[in-house]
This record gives structure tokens, sequence and C-alpha cells, in this order.
């Protein structure tokens, strides 16, 4: 059997996977959802490659985005890339377990694909994260094999998807590559490349992360903010060990941690570590063991340790990196899901097909409601023709500034989205430097946490906005030329503060004025030089690692049927 064909199987079953899960997010046009965020026709400006000065966390996705929208476009791009993260996580899975049959592999691909993490975060946006998450079965086999002769380059290979999604994404597959590698046989060759990999890889968002004016934030008033937190009834350390337990309840899964489901759920994740750590006999089996009790503690560290993580990132704000603690079970998804396909082929072995079957199927049916667009809750939109008009008049006049977005606050729930949260997608829509409120509010048990904006253009006007006197004075020096609001029912209040200024778009979405008397301002950005030759080091590593054969991102090892002779 050739490896193509050996992956179809559980591609198209994960192209099914996807389809079902998608459901009305597969619609014309845009699915906009908290961290989600595509806009039509994107483009390729000093925001999409972190130079505005702003905390890079989107880079290098938009430009991926961009890229993609070059070839795909409207709300396509977006769609193949969601339906791209379960295909792969459903290959890379079944591509780990150590069977030739195909009942088990495509088990463990279903439990990998189809989980209350992959559930959590898809809600929550987080699609540049999956992206990572769908590859790192194979960063993790990857890492323990590095330091063999090829193993840099398929490390590499596998660690793409990863740095497509950007710091989050490569954070997680990072940490698992570094506790695989220093768990493994050939530490001492392979630790070195891992590390070398990550941060070159890395370069794209790290060189304007370390270069911007005010560095890397590290608000600890965000520990408590993206703890996790418990989404049944096991408690945090339970919700974490059911791959769950992120920190917003807005991105449960409808029923998800009711009784029966969450202990249906247990039993199955139970099961699969027990057969893991019984029968799992790989070359990377034990370092993607320990890559999972590493990512577990990290995720647990914000909830029950969270002294400690503040005095951390005092002590250094890269690791500010670790608030979102969730995000670091994905290596433990590895675990169970290769687990449960260890265990459907013992049952296979066994003569017990129906039970292989079951194991193939369970995750669906524990967690239905992640089919059809999260039971409706991922819809595809189309942008209001308000958003156009007003982006035609601001771009065509090039000499007026910047753009204030109002209310000064970075989520929104706009009617024409359904009502769905989601960050605004002006910075993005609109080809020019926009100033948003970045700071971010969460809900913790008994008091309201808020991250501090990052902007710093936002910082400095936050205090003059939060006021009540007029702002068109501040708003002319400060460089901006229109103020885009974006909840017309606020405009009047809005306007009242604005004295001088001439509205020049009203309608059922959108009011825009235009600041007389602006012009741009200099602000301190990131220097250019650094961040291109950031890139360049990036796309030589991922052009030298596909110098060689067998470029795929396939499994560094021949897997060996578990029969008694290799057990």
């Amino acid at each position: 059997m050739t490896r193509r064909s050996r992956h179809l199987p559980a591609a198209l079953t994960g192209l099914g996977l996807g389809l079902l899960a998608l459901g009305p997010a597969l619609a014309p046009g845009f699915v906009l959802s908290y961290d989600m965020v595509f806009v039509p026709e994107p483009v390729f400006n000093a925001l999409t490659f972190g130079l505005t000065g702003t905390v890079p966390r989107h880079v290098p996705s938009d430009a991926f985005v961009a890229a993609l929208s070059l070839v795909l476009p409207g709300g396509w791009a977006q769609k193949a890339i969601l339906l791209a993260i379960f295909v792969m996580a459903c290959v890379s899975a079944a591509s780990l377990v150590p069977s030739e049959r195909l009942l088990p592999r495509l088990a463990a691909g279903v439990c990998y694909a189809w989980n209350p993490f992959v559930a959590e975060r898809l809600l929550l946006g987080q699609w540049a994260l999956l992206l990572g998450y769908a590859a790192l079965p194979w960063v993790v086999a990857a890492a323990v094999s590095a330091g063999e002769p090829g193993g840099g380059k398929r490390l590499v290979r596998a660690l793409i998807p990863a740095a497509i999604g950007g710091f989050a994404a490569l954070a997680v597959s990072g940490l698992a590559a570094l506790a695989a590698a220093l768990a493994g046989a050939g530490r001492r060759r392979a630790t070195p490349r891992v590390v070398a990999a990550g941060v070159a890889l890395s370069l794209p968002w790290l060189a304007p992360g370390l270069l911007r004016s005010a560095g890397i934030p590290g608000d600890v008033s965000g520990v408590d903010a993206f703890a996790a937190r418990a989404d049944t009834p096991f408690g945090t350390l339970g919700s974490l060990l059911a791959l769950g337990g992120v920190w917003n309840g807005e991105a449960v899964p409808a029923g998800y941690g009711t009784p029966v489901l969450a202990v249906a759920w247990l039993i199955v994740v139970l099961v699969a570590l027990v057969a893991y750590a019984k029968y799992c006999r790989t070359p990377w089996a034990h370092g993607a063991a320990v890559a999972a009790a590493v990512g577990f503690v990290v995720a647990a560290l914000g909830a029950v340790a969270s002294p400690m993580l503040e005095s951390a990132i005092r002590l250094w704000s890269c690791l500010a990196l670790l608030r979102d603690g969730q995000q670091f079970v994905a290596p433990l998804a590895v675990v169970v899901a290769v687990g449960l396909g260890v265990a459907a082929d013992r049952a296979c072995e066994a003569r017990l097909p129906v039970a292989a079957l079951g194991a193939a199927l369970v995750p669906v049916l524990v967690l239905p409601s992640l089919a059809m667009g999260g039971a409706g809750r991922l819809r595809a939109v189309d942008y209001p023709d308000d958003w156009a008009r007003a982006k035609q008049i601001i771009e065509a006049d090039r000499a007026a500034g910047d753009v204030l977005l109002l209310p000064w606050a970075y989520h929104r729930s706009y009617p024409w989205n359904h009502g769905r949260r989601v960050l605004d997608p002006l910075p993005r829509y609109l080809d020019r430097r926009v100033i948003a409120n970045d700071a971010v509010t969460v809900g913790v048990p008994g008091r309201a946490v808020t991250v501090a904006a990052e902007d710093p253009r936002a910082r400095r006007l936050d205090p003059l906005i939060k006021a009540s006197g007029p702002l068109t004075g501040d708003l002319r020096g400060a460089g901006v030329g229109y103020v885009l609001v974006d909840e017309p029912e606020t405009a009047s209040a809005w306007s009242a503060r604005l004295p001088g200024v001439r509205e020049v778009l009203r309608g059922p979405d959108v009011v825009l004025y235009r600041v007389p008397g602006a012009v741009p301002v200099a602000e301190r950005t990131v220097p250019v030089p650094p961040v291109v030759l950031a890139w360049l080091v990036a796309g030589l590593v991922v052009f030298w690692s596909f110098l060689a054969p067998g470029t795929n991102l396939g499994t560094p090892h021949p897997l060996r049927p578990l029969s008694r002779r290799t057990r």
C-alpha cells in the first residue's frame, strides 16, 4: 500500500467530519466568531506584517490568508482553511496508529478531529491555533527523531502549519516538540534541532514583537482572565483531562458537560489512555506521553498556581504566551486519539469489530453539538453594503490620516452577524491604519478582569475617549482623519463630542465622519529591514526542508501492526 493510498480514507473521513461540523458555515459569505475574522479582498500592508507597532498576534496568518485569497476569492479561502484543519487532523492522527488495519486508524483520526478541544477552539474562532493543532501528531513524532539523518527537515515540514498559524500555534507545537525531543533516546542531537527549527519559523512574528516600541506585553491580569475553567462536573483538572476547560464559557458546545455525555466521554478518554500506556510501543510513544504530561501541567498553571505564573511573567514578559493555558492540552489530545486507535486495534484482534466501530463513532456521538456549525453558532454572513461604501470613501482619500473606531470596544455583536461576538473586522477590512480599543474584558467568578490595551496609540487616546469632553481637536492632533461608528444607534452620543466634523456617510450599519484638518502623523513603527530578514530566514528554512526526497508530512518511521511478535 502506498503512503498516499494509506492516507486517502482518513483524508476523506476528515473531509466528511469537516462538512458535518461546519454545515451552514459553508454557505457563501464569511464566518465571524470571536477571533475568527476574515474579510473580502484582504491586502498586504504594514499591519499584515506587524509593522504598525501593534502586537503581531496575526502574523503570519493574515499574510497567508491574503495570499490564499488571491487564488480563492471571497469567503472560499476561509472555508478551504477550515476544511483543511479537519482533513489534516484526521490524517495526522491516523498515521500514528501502529496498525495496518483501517478501522483503528480512522478511530484515532475521528477522535483527534472531533473532540471538546476542537469544538471549543473552533467556536472561539481560533482557526490559526487549530491549524497548528492539526499537524501536531506529525510534529511530536518528528521531534523524537529530529536527531536522525533528515530528521531536522522532517520536523520543519511538520511545523509549517503551526508556523502559518503564528505565535499561539507555534507555542503549543514548539513546547510539545521540545518535551518530546528531551524524552527521546537521541535527545542530544534532537533538542538543538527542535529549538533551532522553532526559533527560525517563529521569526516572522517574533521579530516585530521584540522590536515594537512597547516590547512584548506581559499583563499579569490575563492569568486570571484566561485561566482554564471547569466545563464538566469534574472540575477544572477533570475538564482539562477530558480535553475541555476553555476560559470562555460562551465557547462551550451546547449540551457538553451534562452528566451523561461528560461521563461517557471521560470513560472514552480513560480507556484510550490505558490502551496507550499498555500497548503503544513506537519510537515516539514515550516522547508523546511526556509532551502530553508537560502540556497538561502548563494548562493547569493558571487555574491551580496563578501566583507562580504571574511571577514568571513579571520576570520575562514572553511567558505571557502561557496565560491561555487550556490550549496546551493539545498534546494530550494526540495521546488520547492514538490510544483510542490502539484500543480499537486490540478489539479487532479480539474479533470484536463492533467495539472497534464504536470507537470510531463515539467521539461524534458524545459531542453531537459540534455538528452543523456548532448547532447553528457558526453561520456565514455577508458584510453590509455600508461597509463597502465606507471603505471606498476612506481609501479614496489617501491624505486624510487614520481611522478611529467607535464605540470604544474591540468586540462587536452586529445584528447582521446574528448577534455573535467577534473582534471588529475593520482593521483588516480597511487598507488604512485603524485605531481601536484592543483591551479585553473577561468575566471571572465574582468579578470582571480587563486586560489592558496593547496598541500604543489606543493607550494614548483611551483616557480622552473615556472622558466626556469634545474630541475633535485631540483626534486632529493624533492624525485621525475619519471616525467610523459601526453601531449607528450610538452615533448621536458620539457626534455631540465631535464638533466641527463632517458626516460623509450614514447608513443602517455605519456612520462615518470626516475630521477636517487632520494630517497623518508619524508613529513609532517596527523597522522594516529586520522583519524582511526574519521572513527571508524563515522562508529559506522552509525551502531547505523540501530539498530532500520524501517531502510529505507523514510519520518518520514505518508503522508496524500490533501483532504478538511486536508487542
